[in-house]
């Protein structure tokens, strides 16, 4: 009975390592962005929106987007927004490999915690029309 006991804590061990960068950085993350001057209105491809720069949106870590950035009496600026690989996501990953969790391993890359968003912060300086 001991036995079983152990091997069923061991398993849970093991099973609780994978998926690590999903576990400790999570699928979303804040993507902030400021204007000089401040106040521009911020509009995503991906549907998200704030009203008034400075402003956080959180936002799927594996999204790729073209955020458009407007403020009356100057010109609109579009940025593109895309991912790589972060540090902590690495990391994440590597613990999935070190400790063989492919599942764990699977779900980081499908679910994107493994990613950071680029640029982010992005901070413009606005030109007048």
């Amino acid at each position: 009975m001991n036995r079983i006991i152990r091997a069923t804590a061991l398993a849970a061990a093991a099973l609780s390592l994978g998926a690590c960068a999903t576990v400790t950085r999570g699928t979303n993350t804040a993507w902030e962005v400021s204007t000089s001057p401040p106040g521009a209105k911020v509009k995503t491809t991906n549907g998200f929106f704030c009203d008034s720069t400075p402003c956080s949106l959180k936002m799927p870590r594996k999204s790729q987007f073209t955020a458009t950035i407007t403020k009356d009496g100057y010109k609109p600026v579009d940025v593109v927004v895309t991912n790589k690989v972060s540090g902590g996501g690495g990391a994440g990953m590597a613990g999935n490999v070190l400790f063989g969790g492919i599942i764990g391993a699977g779900v980081d890359v499908t679910s994107g915690a493994m990613l950071d968003l680029t640029p982010n912060p992005v901070a413009l300086t606005l030109e007048k029309q």
